[in-house]
């Protein structure tokens, strides 16, 4: 992509960059992905046709052979087990499901506008994958994963985890566009942020996250904001930002304090702005840790490896829930909570 890394000398962009599955982010955000993938029907495994997977480097297939990607899934898309360590994960499912179980016996599925907001500052492990629930009809499958850093303060307190049903999640609307709001506030709607350890639960962080979904030809007006840093991300078609038009998969680091209008050209299409102040202290990352020290992360890493199978007390690393299992969240305690509405297919 020409534009690649380009730098802005005047006006709200400073920086054009390309973003498709995997976004590059500004602190207190460590990074971000986008995952579209159009699935075939699923079978009675919920899985695609055996003859596909079977072509596709299973266990590591980031290629979108037949319109979609298995990821670690051998069988049905998605994560298989792995760990967190030291930050948060924010999940928004546009489109499909994701069936959750972790290390400390909760599980779930969630989907179609449900949100789950993990804070993991200590060790932490768990499975998502992407049954293809519906046997009659393709499977399309749209999932935003938004990673936000921890202060070292907030390094290896108790996980946190929580479902947000769709109902429940904050929305705005507008002339030809709709924002879904995960944190902070927009048109004086504002997102209850679920974990009060999180670098977004307090206001004077200034951490907004929120997508927008925008009519071909509407017009959304990106107010100035005091935020330390603002990024938006055009995804699957082309944008008109600030006067200029740029193409899908780009990332656009912006001024927080000059507007910036946001128009969509030929399709309708998400756009994400993720804002906030940075923590601003020297940290050490590898793999899955994000701490203090390297020997710290390398230490947690060992860890990681050695005791990844100790808490798990599910039957496979892929683990997900039987066919037409509705949207639930059951906790290792039994607790449970249900979304008030279903989605097609439940």
């Amino acid at each position: 992509m020409g534009f690649f890394g380009r730098k802005n000398n005047s006006g709200p962009v400073i920086k054009e960059q390309a973003a498709a599955l995997h976004w590059d982010t500004d602190d207190p955000f460590l990074f971000a992905s986008h995952h579209l993938d159009n699935y075939p029907k699923g079978n009675e495994r919920q899985a695609p046709p055996y003859e596909e997977v079977k072509r596709k480097d299973q266990g590591n297939d980031y290629h979108k052979l037949f319109g979609y990607r298995m990821y670690t899934g051998r069988v049905t898309p998605g994560f298989q087990l792995h760990a967190h360590w030291g930050y948060e994960t924010i999940t928004l499912v546009s489109k499909g499901f994701v069936d959750h179980f972790d290390s400390l016996g909760n599980q779930g599925r969630y989907g179609y506008g449900d949100m789950q907001w993990i804070t993991a500052g200590s060790r932490y492990h768990h499975c998502e994958m992407y049954p293809l629930v519906f046997q009659d009809r393709p499977n399309p499958q749209l999932v935003t994963q938004i990673m936000i850093n921890l202060p070292l303060k907030d390094k290896n307190t108790p996980v946190e985890i929580t479902t947000v049903w769709k109902e429940d999640v904050a929305v705005t609307e507008g002339e030809g566009w709709k924002a879904t709001i995960l944190a902070g506030t927009l048109n004086g709607i504002t997102a209850k942020v679920p974990h009060s350890t999180s670098w977004a639960a307090d206001p004077a962080h200034h951490v907004r996250i929120f997508k927008l979904d925008i009519e071909p030809g509407a017009k959304f007006l990106l107010e100035p904001c005091g935020a330390g840093t603002r990024n938006v991300y055009i995804t699957e078609t082309g944008a008109k930002v600030a006067g200029k038009e740029y193409p899908a998969g780009t990332r656009l680091k912006m001024r927080p304090d000059m507007e910036a209008e946001i128009e969509m050209l030929s399709e309708p299409s998400e756009v994400w702005i993720l804002e906030g102040d940075p923590i601003g202290e020297k940290q050490c990352q590898w793999g899955p840790v994000v701490l203090g020290t390297d020997a710290e992360v390398r230490k947690a890493n060992n860890e990681v490896r050695e005791k990844e199978m100790e808490h798990w007390d599910w039957e496979y690393v892929n683990q997900k829930q039987p066919l037409g299992t509705p949207r639930f969240y059951r906790a290792a305690d039994g607790t449970e909570s249900r979304p008030k509405e279903t989605e097609p297919g439940e």
